[in-house]
């Protein structure tokens, strides 16, 4: 396993335990369609949530969450849509981001509600 995919994991670990924490149940981890994917799927009270991690040694250049792109963001909405279909929920959806910044001296987590939204292409 390489660096980068050894430091995603332990983000998607730590973003799991994060959210159990705030209350969470996570349903989801590394949720499959296609070559769709989603990091962790989770509840929140009634809601449904789709949990991109970004998890980086360093916010020298950029901070995590800034790292999603547009595209990235239309392949987690894809991937949402096709995971309440196959479960057939019929629930409010939100996507949130964990960033995750692993500094020398302990790490650093940003929970953002409502990262963004789906929109019409």
């Amino acid at each position: 396993m390489s660096k980068a995919s050894e430091l995603g994991k332990l983000g998607e670990d730590i973003a799991s335990e994060f959210l159990i924490k705030k209350g969470f149940k996570v349903i989801e981890r590394n949720w499959r369609t296609g070559r769709y994917e989603i990091d962790i799927i989770a509840l929140d009270n009634d809601t449904l949530v789709f949990v991109e991690v970004k998890t980086r040694s360093t916010d020298y250049f950029i901070e995590p969450e800034l790292a999603l792109t547009k595209k990235q963001q239309r392949f987690i909405i894809k991937a949402a849509n096709a995971y309440i279909n196959t479960h057939s929920y019929d629930t409010e959806a939100r996507f949130d981001i964990i960033s995750i910044v692993m500094h020398p001296q302990g790490k650093e987590i940003k929970h953002i509600d409502e990262a963004f939204y789906p929109y019409m292409e």
